[in-house]
């Protein structure tokens, strides 16, 4: 009999994607299901899964954690977020309500520039306790690994300190974070009349210093309608990827705006959003190995189209989910609302929401290797929901109730977020 830290037996059911990410096509709609299941745990990483009585034949734990009542899947991979803000703009969800758009509301002063003008005129301590409670928020809904967007700054020592902040309070939880630079989130009102000093700007002095002082590890820019154009986009992810940072990009969300061609041209990792996604964008995304992030909360919070995910899907696209949570437009940090939004807005299945959201998402932030599924080898993240069957995500419109967090090898409470372990 082997020793190990953590054994998780009797849960009702253990479902996780067969293999690591990306999963395309059919594969996507595969899991491995098992019932009455076990996993062990050792120095944080998944040591072996199966059923409850060869895991415990095979291994013994100083901490045992019986999970009957509960299934087990892995634990949530959030691909797309913007937790860097001050403020929330509920009030601009009462406006799309009455009738005016998106585009209107940031004409106003409105949108993304609120939050801008909060998030500068907010103090360190005041930002930091916001990310703080973004973070420990993620954590309590089930999402163990997350990647985080700065982009209500837009100028140097805003973005800097959106990012320095994260990373000083991410090193705080066991919570996996991502950092992304998105100082290209929107024109600022100050370089409106000279866009291009604005992208000069972040090409040769922004996203430099981003790269020398480790801040993150990949660039975003928003290309679309009313945010940066093709050409102006192509000249900041350019100069990221000379400098070795990987690629992501808003596209298509508001209109066709050409960037979904523009992530294949350049190899994005991601293309995100994606409403206005022609098939030629789709061929051009699938031969180039983008990934799409697909963000049904937005979707369902701007009462807009639903990206063509099923035609992803038929043509080999590893189709990711992302909550998009911020502000103004997606504010979810839920990814079991996300999965239900998925299945009920972008018609996946089950199973192919679920693979979305933790193999493909993973995936698309290059830690396939290291999260996304329930595999010996990879780490020990995984969420404890109470019930029966992973087929209650989905079907179970409300959030549901997370019974355990299984962060890096350690078991969470969510209520309280002090690791939490039944004696043997």
């Amino acid at each position: 009999m082997t020793d190990c830290d953590l054994l998780i037996v009797h849960a009702e059911e253990l479902a996780t994607p067969a293999g690591r990410g990306p999963r395309r096509g059919a594969a996507q709609d595969e899991l491995l299901v098992l019932r009455d299941a076990a996993l062990a745990v050792q120095r944080g990483r998944i040591a072996a899964v199966g059923p409850t009585a060869e895991i415990e034949a095979a291994w013994r734990a100083r901490v045992r954690h019986d999970a009957r009542g509960s299934f087990v899947v892995p634990g949530f991979v959030d691909a797309h977020t913007h937790p860097a803000f001050v403020a929330t703009r509920e009030r601009e969800y009462d406006l799309r309500l009455r009738g005016v758009g998106y585009e209107e509301i940031t004409r106003r002063g409105g949108g993304i520039f609120r939050s801008v003008d909060d998030l500068r005129a907010a103090p360190d301590d005041v930002l930091a306790a916001c990310l703080r409670g973004h973070l420990r928020g993620f954590l309590a809904a089930g999402t163990t690994t997350v990647e985080c967007k700065s982009g209500y700054g837009l100028t140097w020592r805003d973005e800097r300190r959106s990012l320095e902040l994260l990373a000083r309070e991410a090193a705080a939880l066991p919570l996996r974070v991502v950092p992304t630079f998105l100082g290209a989130h929107q024109m600022p009102r100050e370089f409106r009349e000279r866009r291009a000093d604005y992208v000069r700007e972040l090409a040769k002095e922004m996203l430099p210093e981003v790269k020398r002082l480790g801040l993150a590890r990949y660039c975003d820019v928003f290309c679309d309608v009313g945010a940066f154009t093709v050409e102006e986009a192509r000249a900041v992810l350019q100069a990221a990827r000379d400098l070795g940072l990987g690629l992501r990009i808003h596209a298509e969300e508001l209109g066709p705006s050409g960037g979904a061609r523009l992530a294949a041209e350049l190899g994005a990792a991601s293309a995100d959003h994606l409403i206005h996604a022609d098939d030629a964008a789709i061929d051009a995304m699938g031969a180039a190995g983008v990934t799409p992030v697909l963000l049904p909360g937005t979707v369902f919070a701007l009462a807009k189209s639903a990206p063509p995910a099923r035609k992803m899907i038929a043509r080999g696209l590893p189709v990711a989910l992302a909550t998009d949570f911020n502000p103004g437009t997606s504010y979810l940090q839920s990814p079991l609302l996300l999965l239900s939004l998925a299945c009920a807005v972008l018609r996946l299945t089950i199973a192919e929401a679920l693979t979305a959201a933790t193999a493909n998402a993973a995936a698309s932030l290059g830690l396939a290797d290291e999260c996304g599924a329930l595999l010996p080898g990879l780490s020990a993240d995984a969420v404890l929901i109470r019930g029966t069957s992973h087929q209650l995500l989905g079907y179970r419109l409300a959030e549901g109730p997370i019974e355990r967090v299984l962060c890096r090898g350690q078991l969470l409470d969510p209520r309280a977020f002090g690791p939490f372990a039944s004696a043997a």
